[in-house]
């Protein structure tokens, strides 16, 4: 049993309960031997069956209260085993909506998605089994032995030696099996990532030619697969045929004893079949550890994979504080009033190379930020974004994604993000969508700062959309609904038709009520973002930050897409991270990155004048040079 299980909330009681249950089953058991003993040597010796009627009714007391404590005992163990799991569940998506997609590239798509839909079934049974198997094995040998040891002393001591025979047997195997479940969780782990990842660059494969030889890769990472379950499944038989085998052959030495000295006479055939009948029983609660052991390994692990994906978020969180304030006593500047008097004479975006040019990115709209006495913690058409020194690291000694990221945004606007790949684009993304905290600077909006304590109001205002926006399986309806499950059905039309997809719901032979998702119609990768659209639109928040949405679109389908989506953007702070350039001569301000830092900032003309990192990136794909 692992010690994790001891710490989740109503354990102890729930330890304390089933530890009084097995107590009163194992009382159970003793009288239901005694009775049956006691019934089967007096017919032996002649007595008339009318005779033992009181007895036999005992025994069938005894047999009955047995079976139902058991029952209770299990309804308590699995009534904790499914509060323990929802809560689980409920704290490891909690843990998912808060670091967002830097969990999710972090851990694999394929196996968070694994852990969430399966290891928290496997870990409701884990703890189901677990706890009464643990007290089982603690509580019914020890009185079992007990009692037979009073009852007849060389018996006790048979029993007695075989146990820890048995038990340091268990310990091996599971050690062995221990060892070959690791190995197959991890083969699952990367079996489930190969095949979320094979299937999002499916087309990209076909389309470079590459799909038939991809195939090779997915029959070895599955024959891995096969090789370690068959493995975990071998130590797994052998281990209970070896169980078996122990425990008949530790029964067998005391039925030995039991009959030679039935034989001299130096026993009475009332204790010696006392002891026979309570020896199985002896043995019986470290079986059904060992045989139930390998059905919950699974579940063990996956509890603790889940606990430490929540442990090191937990720490990611409460450290991050303490490391922003370490980076910024280092040397981490902020905003100073001569960088923002510099700012300010200026009519373009500034170029930012020090810590202290940071610039105030000027909308087109030309919009200016009015101080306010009291700053608001919301976004609206004149609130302040203000990033200064921010820096980003995913490791503690790793390399830094973001570093001194610094730039005012005094209104409301379309903000263009861009860069070569790994210029840091989708950590910038992650940072202004609450999913990570960064390692040093600050991040403040209308003055107010954001930290751990309002991350969750921050995050209120704001709708992310990915590259493969998440289609439940439900009706369209509902997935639009997501952001606002109690809009009318007039503003889901509302959302629907602003998002282009009035056409197919049209075609649709239930509409709106159509099943889409897993199970029901499949729907294009144009025809999904447009549902993310409608939910972006239904939900009504002010920030939309969007990572690479059309990358996976061809570019027929992404023109047609963005008519749609440029239409939606007018009103809304929106934040775009694209390698696709031909978006930023819509775009109010542009913000260049390369290699974690801000390099250049402006608008498309300004950056193309500039002759910089951002007209370069336009040369190489020949995107509307001029």
């Amino acid at each position: 049993m692992g010690k994790d299980l001891l710490g989740y909330r109503g354990a102890k009681t729930t330890f304390l309960l089933v530890a009084v249950c097995t107590l009163a089953q194992s009382m159970a058991i003793l009288l239901q031997a005694k009775w049956l003993a006691e019934t089967v040597s007096a017919l032996f010796a002649g007595a008339s069956l009318q005779e033992q009627g009181g007895t036999i009714a005992l025994f069938l007391l005894a047999f009955l209260l047995r079976h139902g404590v058991g029952a209770i005992q299990q309804g308590i163990a699995q009534r904790f085993a499914e509060q323990t799991g929802t809560s689980l569940r409920k704290e490891l998506l909690g843990v998912l909506f808060r670091r967002g997609p830097a969990l999710i590239r972090k851990e694999g798509t394929g196996n968070v998605v694994t852990l969430v839909l399966e290891g928290i079934g496997k870990f409701r049974k884990y703890a189901e089994l677990t706890i009464p198997r643990m007290m089982g094995a603690g509580i019914t040998p020890a009185l079992v032995w007990l009692y037979v040891f009073m009852t007849d002393r060389i018996s006790g001591i048979i029993l007695l030696v075989t146990m820890p025979i048995l038990i340091a047997f268990l310990i091996l195997v599971g050690l062995a099996a221990r060892k070959q479940t690791e190995r197959q969780l991890d083969s699952y782990r990367m079996l489930s990532n190969h095949f979320v990842d094979s299937l999002r660059g499916l087309m990209t494969l076909k389309f470079l030619g590459q799909s038939r030889k991809h195939s090779g890769s997915i029959r070895q990472v599955s024959e891995d697969y096969r090789k370690a379950t068959m493995r975990t499944l071998r130590v797994a038989f052998l281990s209970s045929f070896a169980l078996d085998f122990f425990t008949m052959l530790s029964v067998a030495s005391v039925a030995v004893n039991l009959g030679l000295r039935l034989i001299n006479g130096s026993i009475e055939l009332l204790p010696a079949l006392l002891v026979l009948i309570l020896a199985p029983e002896y043995f019986l609660p470290v079986r059904m550890v060992g045989a139930d052991f390998h059905a919950t390994l699974d579940g063990k692990q996956a509890g603790e994979a889940m606990q430490s994906i929540i442990r090191a978020s937990r720490a990611e969180e409460t450290g991050k504080p303490e490391a922003a304030e370490t980076a910024r006593n280092a040397g981490a500047v902020g905003f100073g009033e001569a960088a923002v008097a510099h700012a300010a004479t200026t009519d373009r975006a500034v170029t930012v190379g020090t810590p202290l040019s940071a610039p105030i990115l000027k909308i087109k709209d030309n919009s200016t930020y009015r101080e306010s006495s009291r700053p608001v913690f919301r976004w609206d058409d004149c609130s302040m974004l203000e990033l200064s020194g921010v820096g980003l690291r995913h490791e503690e000694h790793g390399p830094a994604s973001l570093q001194d990221v610094s730039f005012r945004i005094p209104c409301k606007g379309r903000i263009g993000i861009v860069g070569e790949s790994g210029a840091g684009k989708s950590s910038l993304i992650d940072l202004l969508g609450g999913f990570a905290a960064p390692t040093a600077g600050e991040i403040k909006l209308n003055g107010v700062k954001l930290e751990e304590g309002n991350r969750k109001a921050w995050r209120s205002g704001v709708t992310y959309m990915l590259q493969h926006p998440y289609l439940f399986s439900s009706t369209l309806e509902d997935n639009v609904r997501f952001y606002a499950p109690d809009a009318s059905d007039a503003d889901v039309r509302a959302a629907v038709e602003a998002a282009g997809l009035i056409d197919l719901v049209r075609k649709l032979p239930n509409g709106l009520h159509e099943m889409i998702g897993a199970g029901g119609r499949a729907l294009s990768g144009g025809q999904a973002q447009r549902v993310a659209l409608a939910r972006a639109l239904l939900g009504g928040r002010q920030v939309l930050l969007l990572d690479e949405p059309t990358a996976h679109l061809d570019i027929e389908t992404e023109y047609e897409l963005k008519e749609t989506m440029l239409s939606l953007f007018r009103d809304k702070w929106v934040f775009l991270a694209t390698h696709r350039l031909h978006w930023m001569r819509d775009m109010d301000v542009i913000i260049v990155l390369h290699r974690g830092r801000v390099a250049e900032t402006g608008t498309h003309e300004e950056l193309m004048q500039l002759k910089g990192v951002y007209y370069g990136l336009i040369t190489s794909q020949m995107e509307g040079v001029g």
